[in-house]
């Protein structure tokens, strides 16, 4: 299985960056992983005329194979136990390309909601896109660890 992080948003802290980076080599020992960002749309639009906008570029984005993840504050939340089931649940299925997806500042488009095929929380908390893709990265990397019984993870 491949994973994929697209996200709207653009490099805004290098020690925060360099952190993300670190996290996406260590999970590359487990799992494909690639993250793509689509730069913040700079046009003066309604809130959703800006969404609509965004969706249309998280759409070319995704393939109709994908099974699509929506980092949404909505979104069920998860122990990092449940989310490396979750992981495992993906891979058993045969999914060939997880892709996660984190909105611009005011979220994802009705078109985006319902190609999602589910909704994932990292918490009720509202976080800079880049500690976001922070939080996620190390999540993912101890979901990788759990899955394999090392022992980055402790209960």
């Amino acid at each position: 299985m491949k994973a994929k992080l697209i996200y709207i948003g653009k490099e805004d802290s290098a020690e925060l960056t360099a952190a993300v980076a670190a996290y996406v080599g260590k999970i590359k020992f487990y799992l494909p992983f690639e993250m793509e960002a689509i730069p913040y749309l700079k046009n003066k639009v309604s809130q959703e005329e800006q969404k609509r906008l965004e969706g249309q570029l998280f759409l070319k984005k995704i393939d109709p194979t994908d099974h699509v993840v929506l980092l949404d504050e909505h979104g069920v939340e998860m122990t990092s136990v449940q989310f490396s089931q979750f992981m495992q649940q993906q891979m058993l299925r045969g999914t060939k390309r997880l892709v996660f997806l984190i909105g611009g500042a005011y979220g994802f488009s009705e078109e985006v909601y319902k190609r999602g095929n589910s909704k994932l929380s990292l918490s009720r908390m509202t976080f800079p896109h880049v500690l976001t893709r922070l939080i996620f990265a190390e999540q993912l990397y101890r979901a990788m660890t759990i899955l394999k019984g090392e022992p980055y993870h402790h209960e």
